[in-house]
């Protein structure tokens, strides 16, 4: 009886302990799915997914590691998309310890992407990099095929990071085929989603969109407003890659759409901004106004400085689209302060040359030239930066292949001692053979000799090679600014008079070209269209001038030519002839007919304001001047300084500081040629002849 009531205990006990398990494998389930769901929203709107993860945090630490590791994924994935990237590098840090402590890779992957992410919002690129890959490598050893899609993902984008398109375009294709086989739709569209935006760097837009097309059916099946937002923003990418505006316009909006079902409000945020660019593509003001007001308002909530300032721009642009030139300077100056204070030297000079722009088109003529003035001024620190890092790059290939040919060389010698050693023993051992080995070591000699001799020639021909690489521009093989500046620093001038075939005196003269619009070319058209601008102008300069002229590659979209000696009636005749052919030499691209005009400034050189002698670098600063004169009067022109006058009034500093101001007062003697009239007129600065010269330009 006694047995029997144990046995029935016993029985008892086994069945609660079944019962027990069984709704701790339940709640596990459960854990897991609800993870799942808050990680879908993290990725959309992760202030919400933070709170819902906070909410079951007791029961996800005492969770399996497997769902332990994933609640810590989850919510370090969420901190770091709103902005607290220390907190999520310490619940990555967690992850990786507890993949490590439980020898679990694929929580160690995990934690190791979600430190990538961080470091790659904090601009830690090289680092994301190395993390990125090493989560790769210690995915494809597991079964999670989620994981390994999501890590082939991110390596492809890291390839692309670094330039490398091939390798990026491999990755994405090799996560599609993971997807495809695992059978999940959302690593599947995640995949397709990410290769579509990458034939669209690569151009070939008719595979993006294929790929686009498969994830926009694979979405339906998610039933996420999240996932068909994202697809429609690159659907918007393409579209506009391709000039398809009104398409471009209606997934903007769309996308626009989504969002605000489930309250994205950092994607709502970038779509108001790029519906504001969009509609000041089209002119629309009003509208484009009306939008950068609400991406105002998105961008302040969730605390994003850089989207504010966007906006701010697309605001002030749009004011002064308007007329309202206080109130569109004002915005474009919040704007600008956040740039300047971030600073991102690049993009500030796109904003100015767009401040620029706008300024002239609303008739501030003073304001556009200096918003010129500071855009060209970060355009010089830029190509500084571009041309020193090319600088050492090219020293760095030099000295990996002079360690090459070191370690070659020891290599031979080497080879060498240890035959002259094994002639030794072979002497000692075989004296007839003393002859026949001394003339293999001859021999031997001699060919290491002769590629000694090879080597340096070699060397020579690479040391020619770096020279000449460093006086040239890489684009259009034209001299670079650092070869003019030796050039002129060792350069003495000497008049010439009567050295003409009529006796006339013969002088030099500076000229200075900015292509118009430039930006719009390699914004419409890309960059590809730009280069093959830059060197049409530079193909067509080499006609126009003479082989003694030197031409050169002065930065950006700008190209200096310095002719020693020409006759000084001359000058203007060459203005026109520069403006002549470079604006009869217009570019087919892709089917698209390409108008290329240029500004210039100029001036003769020597210049002598009084009894001095300007140098050459106020010289080329004085055409710079007349450049911008050019540029905010009409573009299509230029601008010379022909001399000075009444300089006992005034002084060189003046006139910099100021130069229409100088030549409205008399004591800069101008003239100005019109691109579409090339005969030149010397300039006076009463406001008929402005009036006139503008109706010759709308004309």
């Amino acid at each position: 009886m006694i047995g029997t009531i144990h046995k029935r205990k016993g029985a008892a006990m086994l069945a609660a302990l079944c019962l027990v398990s069984s709704m701790a494998m339940a709640q596990v389930s459960d854990l897991d799915r609800r993870l799942a769901e808050i990680r879908e929203v993290g990725r959309f709107v992760p202030e919400k997914a933070v709170g819902q993860l906070r909410q079951i945090e007791a029961g996800a630490r005492a969770a399996p590691p497997a769902t332990k590791g994933e609640w810590l994924n989850v919510l370090s994935l969420a901190e770091r998309a709103i902005g607290r990237h220390d907190a999520a590098l310490a619940l990555a840090d967690e992850l990786v310890v507890l993949g490590k402590k439980h020898n679990d890779k694929v929580l160690v992957a995990k934690g190791l992407l979600s430190k990538a992410y961080v470091a790659s919002r904090k601009n830690q690129n090289e680092l994301a990099h190395q993390l990125i890959w090493e989560a790769e490598r210690m995915a494809g050893g597991t079964a999670d095929m989620p994981l390994r899609v999501e890590a082939a993902i991110t390596s492809g984008a890291a390839y692309a990071e670094e330039g490398n398109l091939p390798a990026a375009l491999g990755k994405l294709q090799e996560a599609v085929a993971l997807a495809r086989s695992h059978g999940a739709p959302i690593p599947q569209v995640m995949a397709l989603n990410a290769l579509a935006s990458q034939y669209g760097r690569l151009k070939e837009y008719d595979k993006g969109f294929e790929a686009l097309a498969e994830a926009s059916t694979i979405a339906v099946k998610t039933n996420s407003p999240g996932r068909m937002a994202t697809l429609k923003n690159t659907e918007y990418g393409l579209a506009l890659e391709t000039g398809q505006a009104d398409r471009a316009l209606n997934a903007l909006l769309e996308a626009l759409a989504l969002q605000r079902r489930i309250g994205a409000e950092t994607m709502i945020v970038g779509s108001l901004v790029d519906l504001s660019d969009n509609y000041l593509k089209r002119q629309d003001f009003n509208r484009a106004a009306s939008y950068a007001r609400q991406a105002i308002t998105a961008a302040n909530k969730v605390h994003s400085d850089g989207d504010e300032a966007i906006a701010r721009i697309n605001l002030g642009q749009a004011h002064l689209g308007r007329g309202q030139l206080a109130e569109g300077k004002r915005e474009f100056d919040i704007g600008l302060a956040y740039f300047e204070q971030s600073g991102d030297k690049p993009e500030l000079r796109t904003v100015l040359q767009e401040y620029g722009e706008a300024l002239e088109r609303a008739g501030d003529m003073a304001g556009a030239v200096a918003a010129y003035h500071r855009e060209r001024a970060i355009a010089d620190d830029l190509f500084k930066d571009s041309r020193q890092k090319a600088l050492l790059e090219l020293q760095a290939k030099y000295e990996t292949e002079k360690k090459q040919r070191q370690i070659a060389l020891l290599s031979r010698e080497n080879q060498l001692k240890t035959t002259e050693i094994d002639n030794r023993r072979l002497q000692q051992r075989v004296w007839w053979l003393l002859a026949l080995v001394f003339a293999m070591a001859a021999v031997i000699v001699g060919t290491l000799y002769r590629k000694v001799r090879s080597a340096n020639a070699r060397l020579e021909e690479k040391n020619q090679e770096l020279k000449q690489q460093s006086s040239r521009d890489p684009l259009t093989g034209l001299y670079n600014r650092r070869h003019f500046q030796e050039f002129m620093r060792n350069h003495v001038h000497t008049e010439q008079r009567g050295s003409g075939t009529s006796g006339e005196e013969v002088i030099g003269a500076i000229f200075l070209l900015d292509v118009d619009h430039f930006k719009h070319v390699n914004d419409r058209h890309g960059h590809a269209a730009g280069d093959m601008v830059l060197k049409m102008i530079s193909d067509h300069l080499r006609v126009i001038l003479r082989e003694t002229d030197m031409i050169v590659r002065w930065g950006g979209e700008e190209f200096l030519a310095f002719l020693p000696a020409i006759p000084r009636s001359g000058v203007d005749e060459i203005a026109a002839r520069l403006l002549a052919g470079v604006a009869a030499q217009d570019i087919v691209y892709q089917g698209s007919t390409i108008p290329v005009r240029v500004s210039v400034g100029y001036a003769p050189f020597p210049l002598k304001p009084g009894s001095a002698e300007l140098s050459w670098e106020r010289a080329v600063n004085l055409v710079d001047m007349a450049l911008y004169l050019a540029k905010a009067h009409g573009r299509n022109r230029a601008y010379g300084v022909r001399g000075f006058a009444n300089f006992d009034k005034t002084s060189m500093e003046n006139i910099e500081q100021d130069l229409e101001r100088a030549w409205r007062e008399g004591f800069v003697d101008m003239t100005v040629v019109l691109g579409d009239t090339p005969a030149p007129r010397k300039a006076a600065w009463p406001q008929a002849d402005v009036q006139a010269e503008q109706r010759a330009t709308i004309n």
